[in-house]
């Protein structure tokens, strides 16, 4: 599932391309993906005037007019991407919105995990879905001292604390492993038992491989590109994350990166390095 870094990327390259744009044809292939379209969907935006694009977490919020946001998720495997009316339509492409410059937004989303909804400019903060979200690790805030009070007295593993994305917005799997690494935290170790020091450092790390994936355009893994069909590069600068058996950056340990599985995902780690 594309993480914050991704979702961010995909922001990005959307709104330099529709940001301004009218939609004049709007096709929608099926009734729903992971939860039905709201009511009326085509009829909302056709003829809409897209204005800003926003990002809640995982989430991607797109201003329509009349006071309007569409609220994307993107799911397991889905992309969006921009492109023309000459470039052939795929399989799985549930939501295609051709613009007044003659830009096509194809939404495809071979799984259909992926969400597309519909609510009222200043009331997303009480969308089912965004309600409950953490704050966002990239904005002010974010801080040591905040993880140090949130993580209190919880018995659960700090890689499965990072996860909730009640505590922290947009955090997935590839990223918790790598800024965990960073940190020199054990997945393993218990939240409660992070301490404001570990918490400073884990804040920083978080926030910087966030930064330095999202300048990379984030990682393409199965599924994802950019809004222009690119692929992201971090996966090349991973440490840790699908390196099984591989040495550890800067570490001379003779074991290597290990991989365990935590709550049905893989963990992956130096046993050294983090504790």
């Amino acid at each position: 599932m594309p993480e914050l870094p991704e979702v961010e990327t995909v922001r990005r390259g959307l709104a330099l391309k529709i940001s301004g744009r009218r939609i004049v044809r709007v096709e929608l292939h099926r009734p729903d993906l992971r939860r039905p379209f709201p009511p009326a969907l085509a009829a909302r935006l056709d003829g809409a005037l897209i204005g800003a694009l926003g990002r809640r977490g995982k989430y991607i919020l797109i201003e329509i007019d009349e006071g309007g946001l569409l609220l994307l998720h993107l799911g397991m495997s889905g992309r969006v991407t921009t492109g023309t009316a000459a470039v052939p339509a795929a399989p799985h492409d549930h939501v295609v919105l051709t613009l007044d410059d003659g830009t096509v937004i194809r939404f495809n989303d071979a799984r259909r995990f992926g969400t597309l909804d519909y609510v009222r400019r200043g009331e997303e903060h009480r969308h089912p879905l965004l309600a409950g979200l953490g704050p966002e690790p990239l904005e002010p805030g974010f801080d040591g001292a905040y993880l140090t009070a949130k993580l209190a007295g919880k018995l659960t593993p700090i890689k499965a604390a990072l996860l909730d994305q009640r505590i922290v917005a947009g955090l997935g799997n590839i990223y918790v492993c790598e800024a965990l690494y960073r940190a020199r935290i054990s997945p393993r170790r218990l939240a409660g038992s992070i301490g404001h020091g570990r918490a400073e450092r884990l804040a920083a790390a978080i926030r910087s491989v966030l930064e330095e994936a999202i300048a990379a355009g984030g990682s393409s893994l199965r599924d994802y590109v950019q809004a222009d069909g690119e692929l992201g590069y971090f996966q090349h600068h991973w440490a840790v994350y699908g390196r099984e058996g591989e040495p550890c950056p800067g570490c001379n340990c003779t074991q290597g990166v290990r991989r365990i599985v935590q709550s049905g995902r893989s963990t992956f780690f130096c046993a050294k390095r983090q504790h």
